[in-house]
């Protein structure tokens, strides 16, 4: 299992906006092959930060397969204009739990 890291900084005064067009883009990533779940955070001390921590079977079900899907399209689209600048997204390998 793979967990995806993104710190997502929207545009201050568009948090609602980024918000609602989350809830509807949330059902096209989970309708993903190798999608496991997605939590989506907003920053206590920068309101208009968010951290979306997604975790996928495998790198290649997110970088190939969610990305280089046609749906990705309408996923941009709802998105990537609230980022300013855009954000980093890194791949992480679990080597330590505690429950």
């Amino acid at each position: 299992m793979i967990l995806e890291h993104a710190l997502l900084p929207v545009v201050p005064g568009r948090e609602a906006d980024f918000e609602a067009a989350f809830a509807e883009a949330k059902s096209i990533i989970a309708a993903m092959p190798g999608f496991i779940d997605l939590r989506l955070s907003r920053s206590i001390e920068t309101p208009n930060e968010y951290l979306l921590l997604v975790q996928w079977e495998s790198v290649e079900a997110h970088a190939v397969g969610f990305r280089g899907s046609p749906e990705y399209g309408r996923w941009r689209e709802l998105l990537h204009r609230f980022y300013e600048p855009f954000p980093v997204v890194e791949h992480f390998a679990e080597v330590a739990r505690v429950e």
